[in-house]
């Protein structure tokens, strides 16, 4: 077998995830965390390129990685404009828009940015996202909301999913384009996804709140008593937008943002963490039925991913009221490095088509 190396690169608000893997074998991996008074150094997300960028340099060199050996560098996709699913090379285009015209501030803005600026100082590698948040293969019919001057738009963990969707029909020696899933990331936020052979036709908005609560997010809200909310005087714009993404959902409960502890405390007594959680994954599970009409009633399979997954308790609450619509199959954690890494295998393998962004 060939040996291909591929370095991956995730910007996270408050960390920096390096990975680098020989073919699909990791041999170095660092979680690199950011003190928030380290990042309030800076006023915008791009200000914090050449710093990260040099932190990566530097653990790589402490690990005494070739980096002449690297022939991919992929980078998390950031706020883009909507584009299909898939692996880009990093070009003008993108790092203009990276740069100077994204959607929202975030992160991941700083992936491509900083993968091009390392693959460029190598011999033979090239930059690459893949698969960011901003994948948009929604069915026109999907965009439609009540309002002629509101339109549903596709903001989701493409990434975990799709990746998890892939990993899914390689297990049962089948293509991904000619299944029928329901894919639901359980993490800060929840997106649950319809995946028509290769495409997501229709999934929830994770970006801001959308869909069932969360650990982090409020999910949809009543609308009337929401319009009324924000024009009380009471609350600033901040304010609301914090409490619909950041400080709502289970966080807003029970005063955690961790599943994981809200369940040890329910399992210790917790009478409103159990209630909490149980209505958490009832909403998931709303979520779930929700996309089986979207699928037109076929669905191959349910996957469930993304942190929450590793809680059986959870994973269970969902099962019992969605598993007579398809089997059901547990994939806790997302990946996201790995999932990176694959792609830009897939890449150097020939067995995708790099795609151009525009």
């Amino acid at each position: 077998m060939e040996d291909f190396r591929i370095l991956a690169i995730n910007p996270g608000s408050t960390s920096t995830k390096i990975a680098v893997y020989q073919n699909m074998n990791p041999i170095f991996v660092k979680n690199i965390t950011h003190p928030s008074e380290e990042i309030a150094q800076f006023d915008h997300v791009a200000d914090q390129f050449h710093f990260r960028k040099e932190i990566i340099y530097k653990e790589l060199e402490e690990a005494e990685i070739q980096l002449d050996k690297i022939q991919a560098v992929v980078g998390r996709g950031g706020m883009l404009k909507p584009i299909s699913s898939g692996v880009y090379l990093v070009n003008e285009a993108m790092k203009l828009d990276l740069h100077e015209h994204p959607i929202k501030e975030h992160a991941s803005n700083l992936g491509g940015l900083i993968a091009d600026d390392i693959a460029r100082a190598l011999p033979n590698a090239k930059a690459y996202i893949a698969d960011p948040v901003v994948v948009d293969e929604l069915d026109e019919i999907a965009r439609v909301a009540g309002h002629p001057l509101f339109k549903r738009i596709s903001i989701f963990h493409a990434l975990n999913q799709k990746a998890i969707a892939r990993q899914h029909a390689k297990s049962i020696l089948k293509r991904y384009e000619d299944l029928n899933l329901i894919v639901v990331h359980m993490g800060g936020g929840i997106t649950t996804g319809a995946h028509y052979k290769g495409r997501v036709i229709d999934v929830n908005q994770g970006l801001d709140g959308e869909g069932p609560f969360s650990p982090e997010r409020s999910g949809t809200l009543p609308t009337g008593d929401l319009v009324r909310f924000c024009f009380s005087g009471q609350y600033t714009e901040k304010e609301v937008t914090k409490m619909v993404v950041g400080s709502g959902g289970i966080v807003a409960h029970l005063g955690t943002n961790s599943a994981y502890e809200a369940e040890q405390n329910a399992q210790n007594g917790d009478a409103k963490a159990k209630f909490i959680l149980e209505a958490m994954a009832y909403q998931v599970a709303k979520s779930i039925g929700s996309m089986v009409p979207v699928l037109k009633g076929e669905v191959d399979a349910i996957l469930l991913t993304g942190g929450v997954a590793h809680s059986k308790w959870i994973t269970n609450l969902i099962i019992e009221r969605v598993y007579k619509f398809a089997p059901v199959y547990i994939y806790p954690g997302e990946d996201e490095m790995r999932a990176l890494a694959f792609n830009g295998l897939m890449v150097l393998k020939g067995e995708v088509e790099v795609k151009e962004y525009k």
